[in-house]
């Protein structure tokens, strides 16, 4: 027995801190029922544009050329290789993977699993695949609305690597579990291909399936920083491929810090997500998803609340019932019940101040005072560990309830490239040493 003990301490993959060092949330892609929560009214934007915060047609008499909708999540995978990439922003010398189904209808089996580094395109780079177990075995079935972890493995992870997780789903079709906008190319082939270094007759889309997360093994004092918000922070107007969300900047900020501690961001932003009230194809409420995006994740310490926007501007689209509007005080009431629940579990919670949307169908006199009602309350409460003010970092100077022109996407609420990097540099990175 003390032998068995001995051979555990010194375990590779147990020398160090799990971290969280990549994940996405899952969204309701669908109702888990028919009928099963609110609606959007026929007069407003589809579900399935990325802003229900503001739809991409968002501003009044908007004549921008708008960019192309990226290729649509498959909504059924039967006898299919699904590749992901995602960017881990720590490194480490061990890795395991989380899958969820936590929205799925039925259990989900997977046949083979595979992580490697990426190349280009759908190919991973050579000598770099590994096989992936759950519980010593190949294959596993995700059950209905659980989340899986992959056994750990040795693994050489480098800080800010592209790496590729390969799955084979077999005969039979399954709908699968989604994160809507993942702003980074996946790759849907058919057969098992999940150790091909290059998929064969492979197509494109910009979605995740299944794929919750990536831990790493990182140093002692390493520690985790949960994005946690809307549209604006899963990166909506940025450029796909390029990977500037505004998570993925503080990230990069953040590792150039040679003083610092590593320190991993993680984007748990859901485009159209409010903190009250969950939307039919937009994901759970903040305060729902709560436990599972942000206090199950290894190694966080830190969450940047960065919501409530949606929860206005929802309230103001055209037939939208009375029982979807929410008041200021409604939205400083759930702030302060996620700030306790960060706190009663040790987290910091730090609050990001709501950026503009002045020009949107949705702005109205009382829009705008909701707005600025709720800001003042983030800036001046003392209730959040620390404050980032998000407004101040985008606003026009010359028309302060707008977006800064070179920092607009073309909707009037969702910044681009720049606008992100503006926010990424409004956070004082000592506010994470400690």
């Amino acid at each position: 027995m003390d032998e068995l003990r001995e051979n555990t301490r010194t375990s590779p993959t147990s020398q160090g801190n799990w971290i969280a060092t990549w994940g996405t949330p899952q969204q309701l892609a669908q109702p888990a029922e028919p009928g099963g929560g609110p609606q959007m009214p026929d007069d407003a934007p589809p579900a399935g544009a990325p802003a229900a915060d503001a739809p991409a047609d968002a501003s009044a008499q908007d004549s921008t050329p708008q960019p192309p909708e990226p290729p649509a999540a498959p909504t059924k995978v039967s006898a299919q290789t699904v590749r992901m990439v995602a960017r881990a922003t720590v490194g480490g010398t061990a890795v395991r993977v989380a899958l969820s189904n936590s929205f799925g209808y039925a259990p989900v089996r997977i046949d083979a699993a595979q992580i490697a580094r990426h190349d280009s395109g759908a190919a991973i780079r050579a000598g770099s695949a590994r096989k992936l177990t759950f519980g010593g075995r190949d294959t596993v079935v995700l059950p209905t609305g659980a989340q899986i972890y992959s056994d750990p493995i040795e693994y050489d992870v480098p800080a800010q690597t592209d790496l590729v997780v390969s799955l084979y789903i077999p005969d039979e079709p399954v709908t699968p579990t989604t994160h809507e906008l993942g702003l980074r190319t996946a790759w849907l082939a058919p057969g098992n291909q999940a150790a091909t270094q290059s998929l064969q007759n492979a197509t494109g889309f910009q979605s995740y399936l299944w794929l919750a997360g990536i831990d790493v093994l990182a140093q002692p004092t390493a520690a985790t920083i949960v994005a946690f918000g809307d549209s604006i922070t899963d990166g909506a107007g940025t450029t796909p491929d390029a990977d500037t969300p505004w998570p993925s900047l503080l990230a990069r900020r953040l590792a150039a810090q040679q003083d610092l501690p590593p320190r991993a961001v993680i984007n748990m932003g859901i485009a159209g997500n409010r903190v009250l009230r969950e939307t039919d194809g937009f994901g759970a409420s903040a305060l729902a998803r709560f436990d599972r995006d942000v206090l199950a994740r290894p190694g966080a310490r830190w969450v940047v609340l960065a919501e409530g926007g949606n929860d206005i501007c929802f309230g103001f689209m055209p037939g939208m019932p009375e029982s979807e509007r929410a008041t200021a005080e409604d939205i400083i009431a759930g702030y302060r019940m996620l700030i306790g629940r960060a706190h009663l579990h040790g987290l910091r919670i730090i609050g990001c101040t709501m950026t503009q949307f002045g020009g949107t169908f949705v702005f109205t006199a009382e829009s705008e005072r909701m707005r600025q009602d709720v800001n003042r309350w983030i800036r001046s409460s003392g209730e959040f560990d620390a404050v980032v003010d998000l407004d101040a970092a985008t606003r026009d100077p010359a028309a302060p309830t707008k977006l800064r022109t070179e920092f607009d996407s073309g909707d009037g609420i969702h910044p681009n490239d720049a606008g992100n990097k503006a926010i990424a540099e409004a956070f004082d990175l000592e506010l994470f040493r400690g």
